[in-house]
């Protein structure tokens, strides 16, 4: 594939917030999507400390729905309506990928190479980003419509004590992904110019 294949695909990732449960594609396909993705990503000297969580359908409900119960008990009542749509319509998609960073992994690194210590939870960041953007643009291409939630660290505890989860499992983020039900709007761009610098080409 010419990079300017793989390029379109990028520039065709949106945040798509109006999904539904209704799924262009396999369970099982999804899950081997995942799967390679978090066997080919790169991690800063091959660590890889990143592991992931897929929920489907009373499982992806689930989380939305512990998500909702942490989030009413600290959120405003005058700015409750607001935030429970929101919780609405994340559970109204098909599912959800949570994304983790294991600190037995990080922390074995930083004791490893003690003159990088203070790199490593930066590096494991990084990978995971690289990670959540991988999968994002893959679900995307398949016809998928999605979105990144971050909800971590309000729901971290209940989340790792209801799927018994290790406690070395620092979440990330969420990736919510559906059918979809509407497009994106128009994107914007600051000047390329503002962004970019070139020397010696």
């Amino acid at each position: 594939m010419a990079a300017n294949s793989f390029l379109e695909l990028v520039k065709a990732r949106r945040s798509i917030y109006a999904l539904n449960k209704d799924l262009p594609v396999s369970k099982e396909r999804i899950q081997e999507i995942v799967s390679e993705a978090l066997q080919h990503v790169p991690s800063s000297f091959n660590s890889q400390s990143n592991r992931v969580v897929v929920l489907f359908g009373a499982e992806h409900d689930k989380f939305w729905d512990i998500t909702t119960e942490t989030l009413k008990a600290i959120v405003p009542e005058g700015q409750w309506e607001s935030t429970s749509g929101r919780m609405a319509m994340f559970k109204g998609a098909a599912g959800s990928i949570l994304f983790f960073e294991d600190q037995t992994v990080v922390e074995g690194m930083q004791a490893k190479f003690a003159l990088y210590a203070d790199r490593f939870p930066v590096w494991a960041t990084q990978s995971t980003g690289m990670l959540q953007h991988t999968l994002w643009v893959a679900l995307e291409a398949e016809g998928l419509g999605a979105n990144i939630q971050h909800y971590n660290p309000l729901v971290d505890a209940k989340v790792a004590e209801t799927w018994k989860l290790p406690e070395t499992w620092k979440l990330n983020a969420q990736l919510v992904f559906g059918g979809r039900v509407a497009e994106a709007g128009q994107k914007t761009f600051t000047p390329l110019e503002e962004k970019l610098k070139v020397f010696g080409a």
